[in-house]
């Protein structure tokens, strides 16, 4: 099925291709300059800190939904193990794991999806292979630092949640911006709390997924924030959900669209399952709802995504 006109036309308005060159990689993370490097360390006047990311244990989020996706699996490789001979000096311990990258807290990288056969910049969705992404790997982003914001939307609606399918508009948005009293600027991490990840901290994992009764789905940012956010110029943006945008998509004729629009024409990275309850008590206690955000992916080469431990610090 070919994606209608109105998402193409939406595409043409938002895409960021050979805005910082032909041979970028990066996109949107772009937007992060010494500047706005230098805005985000003010941000830190208490010495708070703040994780934002799901423990990497095999009772992940990860239910099945998504072939291969798996939740972390440790296992020991040594045990209190002799290697240098003597069995009354060093002894060492080790371990693997087998998990999805994008199983638990974790950006998704621009080679993460394509359509019309391209990924970012115009480069060819051929650049993936069995080997990962030869372009628009996740390593190509070598650090990812800036000024965060909490846009709690829940809160800002009076809610502990917002049900299940609910589209997120732009004055949403701004309605957050507003109660947060703070302004998005340009290069800023925007992270966006729906509430969701009450139900998994209930261990109901279905729930987290699909909600509870009827609809079921997921709420997220809609179609109408994708050129709020190009107009911003947002670096990244993260939800506490596991689908990032809201599902049902709004258009059944274009399936996770934002994704597209993010990842393909904007260049820019999103992240899903961050864990935004204890800052968002925090920020709702202080009333304040900016900060030093440290969220730097783990540099697998060739990675469509990679784990992080987003660190808040206020």
């Amino acid at each position: 099925m070919a994606l209608p006109k109105e998402f193409h036309d939406l595409a043409a308005k938002v895409r960021n291709w050979g805005r910082w060159g032909d041979d970028d990689e990066v996109g949107t993370v772009n937007f992060v300059t010494p500047q706005v490097l230098t805005r985000a360390a003010a941000c830190v006047k208490v010495g708070k800190s703040f994780s934002l990311a799901l423990p990497l244990h095999l009772d992940g989020p990860q239910i099945g939904v998504i072939p291969g996706r798996v939740n972390p699996l440790k296992t020991m490789v040594a045990i209190n193990t002799a290697v240098m001979g003597d069995p009354d000096g060093f002894r060492t311990s080790d371990d693997v794991v087998t998990m999805g990258l994008q199983c638990a807290t974790h950006w998704d990288g621009l080679g993460h999806v394509s359509y019309g056969g391209k990924i970012y910049n115009g480069f060819d969705a051929a650049t993936i292979d069995e080997w990962g992404a030869h372009k628009c790997g996740i390593e190509k982003i070598k650090t990812f630092v800036s000024r965060g914001v909490l846009l709690d939307v829940a809160r800002s609606k009076g809610v502990d949640l917002l049900e299940s399918g609910y589209a997120i508009s732009p004055t949403d948005l701004e309605d957050a911006a507003k109660m947060a009293n703070l302004t998005v600027e340009s290069g800023d991490i925007v992270l966006i709390r729906t509430g969701r990840m009450k139900y998994l901290h209930e261990g109901d994992k279905m729930a987290y997924l699909a909600g509870k009764g009827d609809p079921q789905g997921s709420p997220g940012p809609s179609l109408g924030t994708v050129p709020w956010f190009h107009d911003h110029e947002v670096a990244a943006v993260a939800t506490d959900t596991l689908t990032f945008e809201v599902f049902p998509s709004e258009n059944p004729q274009a399936m996770l669209a934002i994704h597209l629009l993010h990842l393909v024409d904007m260049g820019m990275t999103q992240g899903q399952n961050w864990d935004l309850e204890v800052l968002a008590e925090d920020c709702a206690r202080d009333g304040v709802y900016e900060f030093f955000l440290e969220a730097s992916p783990q540099p697998f080469v060739g990675g469509v995504g990679s784990p992080v431990n987003p660190v808040a610090i206020k």
